[in-house]
């Protein structure tokens, strides 16, 4: 999987919480339940045992993303036409609404902030393309044409 530095960061920031707060609050409620009395009948212990179990599959799999994680490299990247990482101005052809996205891995997308994934309908018809070029992209509301007008990092 693809990641931009703020992401991977955002991921082991999250995996030192699980690993540094969740399992340590997990082991007390653990050792508190087991200290009152018959584990067979003990519904604290066993939900205690179950946090456990979905908190450690969860630091499994993030423990894999992160080792398997590629850092996208931004400066070996071609400023002229529309990749991942690109920030795009573009103009929609029949309202002339300018609007700005950024094009970023699928797990770090954010409408809010203006990040889109580069899976998206929107971002699959701006890559590739260069400044002054139209992009005829398909949505439920039919076929939209946005007009690049500016391409950073």
């Amino acid at each position: 999987m693809y990641f931009t530095q703020e992401g991977l960061n955002k991921l082991k920031a999250e995996l030192d919480h699980l690993i540094g707060v969740e399992r340590p609050a997990i082991s007390q409620q653990i050792a508190e339940a087991r200290d009152k009395g018959d584990l067979s009948e003990n519904a604290e212990y066993d939900a205690a045992k179950n946090a456990q179990g979905m908190l450690e599959l969860k630091i499994s799999k993030l423990q894999e993303t992160i080792r398997n994680a590629k850092v996208i490299d931004e400066s070996k990247m071609d400023n002229s036409k529309v990749l991942i990482l690109s920030s795009v101005k573009v103009r929609n052809t029949k309202t002339n609404a300018v609007m700005t996205y950024m094009l970023v891995p699928e797990n770090e997308a954010n409408l809010k902030e203006g990040k889109i994934s580069v899976n998206s309908p929107i971002a699959h018809g701006l890559l590739g393309k260069s400044v002054g070029e139209t992009a005829e992209i398909k949505v439920p509301a039919g076929i939209i044409g946005l007009e690049i007008i500016e391409i950073e990092r």
